[in-house]
């Protein structure tokens, strides 16, 4: 872990500058060619400092689709993915969300949208 923020609006996977001299976190004989926003909650992010073979890893392992528990439905589901609540603010808690979850939200904001236009 190269740093910790304070609280941050970026959710995990998130690019972040390079401070000149920075070394990858795993192989400190390699310069960081990118930092990635990591673990995040409502009190900030690791950051993670990374040569251009950890940045590819990384970045693929997000890409990956996750099934996993989801935070709001409390099953198992397919398609979690890093969220957060907009009602809770920007900097709010981060939640693994499933996509049946997300695309209900969804449903309900552009219903409340068309209400109120």
């Amino acid at each position: 872990m190269a740093d910790v923020t304070g609280p941050i609006q970026t959710l995990p996977g998130a690019g972040h500058a390079v401070p000149p001299g920075t070394m990858c976190d795993d192989h400190p004989d390699r310069a960081a060619v990118a930092r990635i926003q990591g673990e995040t909650d409502s009190f900030g992010a690791e950051l993670i400092d990374c040569c251009a073979e950890c940045r590819d890893a990384l970045r693929a392992a997000i890409r990956a689709p996750q099934d996993g528990w989801c935070d709001w439905c409390k099953t198992v589901a397919k398609g979690v993915r890093d969220h957060r609540d907009f009602e809770e603010g920007s900097s709010g808690p981060v939640y693994s969300v499933c996509a049946r979850c997300r695309a209900r939200e969804q449903q309900r904001l552009e219903r409340e949208d068309r209400y109120y236009d």
